[in-house]
């Protein structure tokens, strides 16, 4: 149904045409309330094409309606009713007429659907969250700025961010962001320095991370130093690594008492075994490094 209506539809290819496109769907007529119902049963029983594009047509009109209602986000307004025309479209194509209620009263609900996912896709480079509260709050927040007459620039005051927080049932925070995002689009990072020079602005981005030369040594380093951390251990009795471990190795380690209990031997032995054990590893590492130097010299 959709690729049959999308063809036969008037056209409006860009906003200077408007006039023209508003002209032409005028001329399609609106369905009487039974006239209605037998079109959608039509569509529902027999899938028939020409019923389909019937109320496709006669409701043309509501979506420029509700289209109109989006000017205000940057994005053309042809391509705000051509999204808006497909919301329609899928409102036919689900419509069950035997639940008593007309077309336009269902449809109005995909129409905007449609509208709205189109303008949080497009409005911004870095994605608008699409939460509920989030929605509710990019459509409406200039609605409620206007009634509170905030039209100032820069951010708002902290009385305003706290009343639109509590109309639109949403944290403040998000009030304050909002705001800094809907003052200004997004910037391209290649557009030029100046219009005379060939420079971008992405050449002056600093990165502050780590190069990955840098990532790469350490991480290196890292595993040569846990392998002659793994062989080292290797020469520990099972008292002494787990001494040394519980004590050494561990985010929290095991107290003396703790360990004196576990072995039963006092705390200063356990403290004894403890930095025998050390020691022992300290020799061991540096014993494998110094072979490891002059194994690649």
């Amino acid at each position: 149904m959709a690729t049959t209506t999308l063809r036969t539809l008037p056209a409006l290819s860009s906003d200077s045409g408007l006039s023209r496109y508003l002209s032409e769907i005028r001329k399609f007529p609106m369905l009487e309330p039974e006239e209605e119902f037998m079109l959608a049963k039509r569509y529902a029983e027999h899938a028939d094409p020409e019923a389909a594009h019937r109320m496709v047509t006669s409701h043309l009109r509501l979506v420029a309606k509700i289209a109109m209602g989006y000017r205000g986000y940057g994005l053309p307004i042809s391509e705000i009713i051509s999204e808006g025309n497909v919301g329609l479209m899928q409102a036919v194509k689900r419509f069950d007429p035997d639940r008593g209620f007309r077309l336009a009263t269902y449809a109005m609900w995909w129409i905007r659907a449609a509208i709205q996912e189109y303008i949080l896709h497009s409005w911004s480079l870095v994605k608008i969250g699409t939460t509920a509260a989030q929605k509710k709050l990019f459509f409406n927040l200039r609605k409620v700025k206007g009634q509170l007459k905030a039209i100032e620039e820069g951010d708002l005051p902290p009385e305003t961010v706290k009343e639109i927080a509590t109309r639109l049932d949403v944290p403040e925070n998000d009030v304050i962001d909002m705001n800094r995002r809907l003052a200004s689009h997004d910037h391209s990072l290649n557009a030029p320095l100046r219009i005379d020079g060939d420079g971008e602005w992405q050449d002056w981005l600093v990165d502050e991370t780590e190069s990955q030369e840098t990532r790469l040594a350490d991480d290196q380093e890292f595993g040569r130093r846990s392998k002659l951390l793994e062989r080292a251990m290797g020469i520990l009795n099972p008292r002494e690594r787990r001494i040394l471990v519980e004590r050494r190795l561990k985010e929290e380690p095991a107290t003396l008492d703790d360990l004196s209990k576990e072995f039963n031997i006092s705390r200063e032995r356990v403290r004894q075994i403890e930095v025998r054990a050390f020691e022992k590893i300290q020799r061991s590492i540096r014993n494998s490094a110094i072979e490891e130097r002059l194994t690649t010299e």
